[in-house]
């Protein structure tokens, strides 16, 4: 049944991706909630790692990248999880919300990983280009190029995008600190818990 849905699925979005090249700037700012359609194409809004079909919002750094701007369909959509395929490739992919981490609803969590149009990539440097879909982050880089690349900090450790220290997860049980001073990545620091 998934995979019939997903055909379907991939066939209304051939049309529909060659009818839409539109592109949106990425902002620091946090994503508003948006009412999210079935069978809608979107794109994810960073590069962002998925282990056994699996994207868990406390952004994990492993698995497979899946880069920015990757068409996905979504097929459904309840309060902890949205089931999704890639377009290019007929894989699912699952968002899963983790919501004592990202503090974050379903739909809000949803907004931040995918949108109804392109990161529009010509607003980074080439370096930053590079490192967006590479899902890494290089010192030199602004925050909304590190959002790009790496995606949104969970939200217990990193309460605000306005502070200079945003933790991430490089796995279950490690993170790291990416250290900003005036909007650019200083140093990035590995913690082993």
């Amino acid at each position: 049944m998934f995979r019939i849905m997903l055909l379907a699925l991939i066939g209304i979005a051939t049309v529909v991706l060659s009818a839409c090249s539109s592109q949106q700037p990425l902002s620091a700012a946090q994503p508003t909630a948006r009412v999210a359609q079935p069978f809608q194409i979107y794109y994810t809004q960073f590069s962002l790692y998925q282990e056994q079909g699996i994207f868990r919002t406390t952004n994990y750094r492993k698995g497979t990248l899946i880069p920015i701007n990757t068409p996905v369909g979504l097929l459904s959509l309840d309060a902890d999880r949205a089931v999704l395929g890639i377009i290019q490739n007929g894989e699912p992919l699952i968002i899963e919300n983790v919501a004592k981490y990202t503090l974050d609803r379903m739909p809000i969590a949803f907004s931040k990983v995918t949108g109804t149009s392109k990161v529009d990539l010509t607003q980074f440097t080439e370096a930053e280009r590079e490192a967006i879909l590479a899902g890494q982050v290089k010192p030199g880089m602004r925050k909304k190029a590190v959002l790009a690349a790496i995606g949104y900090p969970p939200q217990h450790k990193t309460p605000s995008l306005d502070a200079n220290d945003w933790r991430y997860w490089s796995n279950r049980f490690d993170t790291f600190v990416v250290h900003f001073n005036n909007d650019q990545v200083e140093n990035i620091v590995q913690q082993q818990q």
